[in-house]
């Protein structure tokens, strides 16, 4: 644990006043491989220079700049949760919402759907279905700050969102239980 974090006994991690009670499984995997692949780009670009003698201190600065933007854009994003909230962290910061002051819920399609959340604040985010899917503990935090500003009459739009999603997670955590159960 880092300096001025502190477990529990219910496997929380305290930063500050702020409790979190889940967090993506995948996020330390998907930052070795950014790393990884960063790396490696970086030293095949240099050994492929000096193999052909013409590694200067500039083309390595250059070399260097493009792994890092290559690392910039595989870096994951890290999504953590913990009682009515919900926040990603990326490179350039934390986003925050309130799930049980959410206003709305969107789906934006792509090459990574994500579900876009916001709250009375303003407060904007945007979470892969993948991560929520692939982590029931976000999942299950989201679920109940949604279901209770839906009860507040807060959350105008967007739970039909919500009810797919959740069918998507409880058939996939289904499969997954009976395939691991031997049971297909």
């Amino acid at each position: 644990m880092k300096t001025g974090e502190s477990g529990n006994s219910a496997g929380c991690l305290r930063t500050g006043d702020t409790v979190v009670t889940a967090e993506d499984r995948r996020w330390a995997a998907d930052m070795r491989a950014a790393v990884f692949c960063a790396a490696a780009l970086l030293v095949l670009l240099h050994l492929v220079d000096l193999a052909a003698g013409t590694l200067d201190a500039l083309r390595s600065g250059l070399w260097t700049a493009l792994a890092a933007l290559l690392f910039s854009v595989l870096f994951p994003r890290r999504v953590t949760a913990g009682r009515h909230w919900i926040a990603v962290r990326g490179l350039l910061g934390e986003r925050r919402v309130s799930t049980d002051l959410l206003t709305q819920v969107g789906h934006r399609d792509g090459l990574s759907p994500r579900i876009v959340l916001r709250d009375v604040w303003g407060a904007r985010v945007e979470v892969e279905l993948e991560t929520l899917a692939a982590n029931p503990l976000l999942w299950h935090e989201l679920d109940t700050g949604a279901r209770r500003a839906r009860e507040d009459g807060l959350l105008s739009s967007g739970s039909a969102v919500l009810q797919s999603l959740a069918r998507r997670i409880e058939s996939d955590t289904a499969r997954e239980v009976f395939e691991a159960s031997g049971l297909h």
